[in-house]
């Protein structure tokens, strides 16, 4: 009986630690009627269209999404309403591949709903399954979203405070002029989110401005957890780069990080420029001295 209890017990452990808690690790913003949604290193967004499922309703939401004729359109049957699936891989890197996932779904009252699924590197058809349906069950809680406007954030589980000067630039992203910028996601495992900052990275490395000065494995210490973070130094100098005109610096800090950090597993990437104000101390800007210390 002992051995049949502690198998039970295996199995229940087992089965909750694959548990797909997709709420958990979502984030949300309603920006006038489009909604956006953070999890897992994807970026996703939702929005409703008042024509009708059929053949004419749908052509006219397929042209705003660029959908042709000749895209493949399958009907996933994990949705709990009638839907089309239209899958699209774009290049952006020598080796990254952008996946586009366009659920167009009817709903309850016959009007359609796109929920769009833009990720670099490996999807979860599982965890989109869940996520539309939540989205056209109107299950998302108030507590996952975010305001426009903030002054703090819930970053992995717990509150920090930010002051007056932040902005989303994106959701889940944050500029704080001269204080700092930083992006987080928080993963269905670590590995997904190992894989989001290598991919942020690379596509970084590829894109035409900047060139890499320095890239090393530093010790940090990441929400009170003793880990690795990838150090990398961009050179601006003397380029004509639309991220450098705005801060005015040469020199861009970005520190890539992937742990679990209070049962979340969370990709972090955070940044500041050399004209930041930079504690001599710390040697960091305010906003990443919230999140991190170096060693």
């Amino acid at each position: 009986m002992k051995t049949l209890n502690l198998f039970f017990i295996l199995v229940f452990s087992f089965c909750f630690s694959q548990e797909n808690n997709v709420l958990e690790r979502l984030s949300a913003l309603n920006n006038n009627g489009k909604i956006w949604y953070n999890i897992d290193g994807y970026s996703i967004t939702s929005e409703k269209f008042n024509n009708s499922f059929d053949e004419k309703g749908l052509k006219k939401v397929f042209r705003k999404h660029q959908i042709t004729d000749s895209d493949v359109k399958i009907k996933d049957s994990q949705i709990n309403f009638n839907n089309l699936l239209v899958s699209k891989q774009q290049k952006i890197s020598d080796s990254n591949f952008q996946t586009n996932n366009y659920y167009f779904v009817e709903n309850p009252d016959q009007t359609v709903s796109v929920v769009w699924f833009i990720k670099n590197g490996k999807t979860d058809k599982e965890t989109e399954e869940k996520m539309v349906n939540l989205i056209i069950e109107n299950k998302i809680p108030e507590e996952n979203f975010v305001p426009m406007k903030i002054t703090s954030i819930n970053f992995a589980g717990i509150k920090i405070e930010l002051g007056n000067s932040c902005y989303w630039t994106f959701l889940n992203t944050v500029q704080c002029p001269y204080l700092g910028e930083m992006n987080w996601s928080v993963h269905r495992n670590l590995e997904s989110a190992k894989e989001a900052i290598e991919n942020q990275l690379n596509i970084t490395k590829s894109k035409n401005g900047g060139k890499v000065t320095s890239e090393e494995i530093v010790d940090i210490e990441f929400e009170g957890v003793q880990t690795k973070a990838k150090k990398v130094i961009y050179d601006f100098k003397g380029v004509a780069s639309a991220l450098a005109g705005m801060s005015g610096g040469k020199n861009l800090t970005v520190y890539y990080v992937a742990e679990n950090v209070r049962n979340r597993n969370v990709s972090c990437v955070m940044s500041f420029w050399n004209n930041d104000q930079i504690n001599p101390e710390t040697k960091l800007p305010p906003l990443l001295e919230k999140i991190i210390k170096l060693k």
